[in-house]
């Protein structure tokens, strides 16, 4: 019974805890959660009033602070990714006279993760599943994932929520078709013959959808209010890359991209999430490379092309007869995923005496079968 005294006695007194070492002076104090969740009306979402004068409305309403409250940690890095890409979302927002409070959307969805991914299949910042995403413009293959790209995924996800709102009616009707699908929705409407969200008796993850953006907006727009006390230093930057077009000829190694930019491959794949393996496709697309880095970076590339040729030339393995992918790769002393990836092979695809396996990084050729079957 006294420790039970206890731990309510700190939950409802507030805390206070030292950001630095305790010979520093300057101390962060936690509000209690109990005054921190005494929220007066009125809230909106999208200038739609939510009733949280309702006992229903402020237990839902509740619940979803007291839990985001509880989750500092993974509140905290929402303050300092929002610094990076909420003034992007904003913008596109407010190019498309869009409301402002969409921007919470992502922040629910992914916690402003590129690669946050679902059970369900959904990916991205906007937690799109790939027929929708698809639908809306987002090019989804094997090599590239524009779900995870925050340019691609943020307009696509405007034209949807533009969609849905026309739809509906309603931005926080738009909300929650966004989290369960219209047509699921739209079922429930008729059926309960209501088109109030706060009336509508929905799937948990969507009864609660609504709430969780309103609690996303409350911490958000006042964190000091609630304890978070961030400067300007332990925010993360926004994103200051270059932007570079390119036309591709030909299937092309990441790496290649990476040496005509004069970075790490890593480095290429953090400022282009959208990037899934190691080569990029023939065509045209847009990349993000080290600010600074676009100066000359088309000519470094088209000066990879032939070395990579050259280096083909130099480094091939003609299979011979009772070979087999792993004695190869042990052979060589290279792991058998890197000779798989290398010759964009599959890990049960068979090989035969005269095929021809490059043993390079810089090979955009799939495995070369010469003999005959």
């Amino acid at each position: 019974m006294i420790q039970i005294l206890i731990v309510l006695t700190v939950l409802c007194a507030g805390t206070c805890s030292y950001a630095q070492p305790t010979d520093v002076p300057d101390m962060e104090c936690i509000p209690s959660l109990v005054s921190s969740i005494r929220v007066k009306p009125p809230l909106d979402f999208c200038g739609e009033p939510a009733p949280i004068d309702s006992m229903d409305a402020r237990e839902r309403l509740e619940r979803e602070l007291l839990l985001m409250l509880w989750d500092r940690d993974q509140t905290i890095m929402w303050l300092k990714r929002a610094n990076r890409f909420m003034p992007y979302i904003q913008a596109v927002l407010k190019d498309q006279r869009l409301p402002d409070d969409l921007k919470y959307i992502p922040v629910v969805e992914s916690s402003l993760r590129a690669l946050a991914g679902s059970p369900k299949g959904a990916m991205g910042y906007w937690q799109f599943i790939k027929d929708t995403g698809e639908r809306y413009g987002l090019t989804i293959t094997e090599e590239l994932d524009e779900r995870r790209n925050i340019a691609a995924s943020t307009r696509s996800a405007v034209a949807y929520l533009k969609k849905l709102h026309a739809d509906f009616g309603s931005w926080t009707l738009a909300a929650a078709a966004y989290n369960m699908g219209e047509a699921g929705l739209k079922n429930e409407i008729l059926l309960q013959d209501t088109s109030d969200f706060y009336d509508l008796y929905l799937y948990q993850e969507t009864q609660r959808y609504v709430f969780r953006i309103l609690a996303a907006k409350l911490i958000l727009s006042d964190p000091g209010k609630y304890g978070f006390k961030l400067i300007p230093e332990d925010l993360y930057p926004p994103d200051e890359s270059d932007r570079v077009q390119l036309e591709l000829a030909q299937k092309t190694p990441v790496l290649s991209i990476a040496r005509a930019a004069r970075t790490s491959f890593k480095v290429i794949r953090d400022l282009n999430p959208e990037i899934r393996g190691y080569y990029l496709p023939k065509g045209a697309l847009t990349l993000s490379i080290p600010r600074g880095a676009s100066a000359g970076f088309q000519e470094r590339l088209a000066g990879q092309i032939p070395s990579l040729a050259s280096a083909r030339s130099e480094t091939v393995y003609v299979v011979k007869k009772g070979d087999s992918l792993s004695g190869i790769a042990e052979r060589l002393n290279i792991p058998v995923q890197t000779l798989l990836i290398w010759n964009h092979l599959g890990l049960n695809q068979p090989i035969r005496p005269g095929d021809r396996l490059s043993l390079n990084p810089g090979s955009d050729k799939k495995l070369s079968q010469e003999s005959s079957p």
